[in-house]
């Protein structure tokens, strides 16, 4: 790191970039005070912010490592910076020397034509230059695209759950340069990235944040090697997995037949995941559970012995959890008899938050009582000890702004947070078993640090469809902007969740959902929000072989994906990677979002679209690349189009890589 001074200014540089600029005619810090207003409904947020006032920062004073700032000469001081460095890595601390401050603008130098990664995990752009994207955890919204029917019906009807681009259960305020430097800020409170100016990236915070910290590397594998030791990496993925399918089966009793006739079918089956083992409720948006975190025996009769014969099958199974707590049900009264429940900031009673027919109460993680019950009794004696190797780990974004916690914090701080303190709770649950790596719970909400707790993200209730902005595709998108940041292991619902209005799951869209999962870290079905209406993969003799096929090939892959963990958990780089990630010189690569590298030698383009039988993608440069299918060579650097049937997804591998043999067999199958 070098800070240099010169008149009423001073530069930033790091790894040779310039990281920050300043001058009184192009200062890098605004600051000023706002009045925000938050409402929240269901996990979707309308945020506006009575902006009061924004002063530039314009006059530096530079003293050692230390520079404070004011609006011009005589003025007090505002903010004092102090830097820090350790090798490539440094950090910005923030004193606020003003306690009426509340917002934030902070300006780094961009360039033309500069792509930006990260902000999380992000479902409609990968590459985030010349966008504005605010970082609230949230939900994403039932099609998040304003100009379709679909988001319009859900706005309209849902009380804004429509949603738009940059919403997300996952923000995370780190971004990734193609300049070969990352910048995380380190604070909860809402902020927003802005790349619309391509001479600079403005970050704006709600507060004063405690620091920036600023990593910079030669190549992009260091760079995100360094961001995951930096938030926390994942333990290996369990063996059990790697041997086929998750079946999420929600039919009771039924389930455990119709898992049968999977098996019968030729699929590989690793897991049985039933969300309703701890019951159901019947609303006007589908099939719901019962949130109270304890076997519901009247819809799974004998299930321990159910869960034995399964194991003794090597089929592990699987159920359900989040941070709520039923009103009806009697966990909930026994936790509000303790205190642990998040509560009210006007009366002494829970917070009670309505879910949609039904209401529940939130289990208040900065009580260390509350986390410590919720983990030992809940996630410890209820889960593991009864019989369960995972779970979903749902939610994580409802908190409400107006809340009254145990600690104290405001809930504008806490919110953000929340799903970080959610993912503790439920690996300290499985700490305190002794069963880390070998459970497998998954996750949809995040924020910065879940990385340390979370095994595994899923990325939440996509459509059942092809659409640009909530379909099919965004799950690659998720998978690689969230893997740059310390997620290694991602997966999706296969064929999607949400089916609302006139909007189905087709076999057409099952089959292309399912060729895509064979090359994640993880293969899972979801029925969706409502079965019934919706294609199931058991619907059809023809869609089951189909889904075995490309299970058989799942687990014909174990040894690489046994690779890529080991490299995950050595390195931090995630299983799906960018194409720029191990291709930095081809810079073609740098925006393409429809198609990644498992690991470094496998490519994989999946159909993203309806009603094609052939797929074009781009094959990075500098090596040859191998069609599985045809076994045909193409030369890297330029556009390809394959023939793509079901059951041939685009795939192709490096010649002459190690694991060349093990590529070409797929063919086989």
């Amino acid at each position: 790191m070098a800070l240099e001074a010169f008149d009423n200014g001073f530069e930033l540089r790091l790894g040779g970039q310039s990281i920050l600029r300043h001058s009184a005619d192009a200062p890098c810090l605004f600051i000023g005070s706002g009045d925000a207003h938050v409402e929240g409904l269901r996990g979707h947020y309308h945020i506006e912010d009575h902006l009061i006032e924004r002063i530039a920062l314009r006059h530096a004073e530079v003293a050692g490592d230390r520079v404070r700032l004011a609006a011009h000469p005589g003025a007090p001081w505002r903010i004092e910076l102090v830097f820090s460095a350790d090798d490539d890595d440094a950090e910005i601390h923030f004193l606020s020397l003003d306690p009426s401050i509340n917002r934030l603008w902070f300006r780094v130098p961009g360039e033309a034509g500069e792509h930006i990664w990260g902000g999380g995990e992000q479902f409609s752009h990968f590459d985030l230059a010349g966008r504005r994207f605010p970082l609230w955890v949230s939900e994403p919204g039932v099609g998040r695209d304003k100009s379709t029917l679909l988001t319009w019906q859900c706005d309209q009807r849902g009380g804004g759950a429509g949603g738009d681009y940059y919403h997300t259960n996952f923000p995370q305020p780190t971004f990734v340069s193609a300049r070969r430097y990352a910048l995380h800020v380190d604070s909860s409170a809402y902020a927003a990235f802005d790349f619309r100016n391509p001479a600079y990236h403005e970050i704006e915070i709600w507060g004063v944040p405690d620091r920036i910290e600023l990593f910079a590397r030669p190549h992009f594998t260091d760079l995100v090697g360094a961001l995951s030791t930096r938030f926390g990496r994942q333990p290996p993925l369990p063996a059990w997995l790697l041997k086929g399918a998750v079946i999420g089966l929600k039919d009771g009793a039924k389930s455990f037949d119709r898992l049968k006739v999977y098996e019968d079918a030729g699929v590989a089956v690793s897991g049985l995941w039933c969300e309703d083992w701890i019951g159901l409720r019947e609303t006007s948006f589908g099939s719901r559970l019962f949130w109270d975190w304890q076997w519901n025996a009247q819809r799974y009769p004998d299930l321990p012995a159910r869960i034995a014969e399964l194991k003794d099958r090597g089929i592990r199974f699987l159920g359900y959890v989040n941070p709520y707590l039923a009103v009806d049900g009697p966990l909930y009264a026994a936790a509000a008899k303790a205190g642990y429940l998040v509560m009210r900031p006007d009366a002494d009673e829970p917070y009670v938050i309505d879910f949609g027919e039904f209401e529940s109460g939130h289990v208040d993680f900065t009580n260390l009582a509350a986390a410590a019950w919720f983990a030992e009794e809940i996630i410890g004696r209820n889960m593991i000890d009864f019989g369960l190797s995972g779970w979903m780990a749902d939610f994580g974004e409802y908190l409400p702004t107006d809340v009254r916690l145990h600690n104290g914090e405001e809930g504008m701080r806490a919110h953000n947070r929340w799903p970080v303190l959610w993912g503790a709770v439920n690996a300290t649950g499985v700490a305190g078993r002794g069963m880390t790596g070998e459970s497998m719970f998954f996750m949809r909400s995040g924020y910065s640090g879940v990385q340390a707790h979370s095994p595994m993200l899923w990325a939440g209730d996509q459509s059942v469809d092809f659409s640009r902005h909530d379909g099919i595709g965004t799950v690659i998108t998720a998978a690689l902007s969230s893997g740059l940041l310390g997620n290694a292991y991602h997966h999706s619902d296969i064929g999607g969740y949400t089916s609302l209005f006139d909007t189905i799951r087709t076999p057409e869209l099952a089959m292309r959902w399912v060729e895509m999962a064979a090359f994640t870290s993880m293969m899972r079905t979801h029925e969706g929000n409502r079965p019934r209406a919706n294609t199931q993969y058991d619907d059809s003799p023809e869609l089951l072989a189909h889904f075995a096929r490309m299970t058989r090939i799942y687990a014909y892959l174990a040894p690489y994906l046994r690779k890529l963990s080991d490299e995950a958990v050595a390195t931090g780089l995630p299983c799906q990677r960018p194409l720029f990630l191990h291709f930095e010189e081809d810079a073609k690569t740098y925006a393409i979002q429809t198609a990644y590298l498992y690991g470094a030698d496998l490519l994989v383009a999946p159909v993203i679209e309806a009603g094609r039988s052939d797929w074009t993608t781009y094959l990075p440069a500098g090596v040859d690349w191998v069609h599985v299918w045809s076994g045909a060579m193409h030369q890297g650097g330029q556009e390809v189009t394959v023939p793509a049937p079901f059951g041939q997804p685009p795939l192709f591998y490096r010649a002459g890589s190690a694991d060349a043999a093990l590529f070409s067999g797929i063919a086989a199958f």
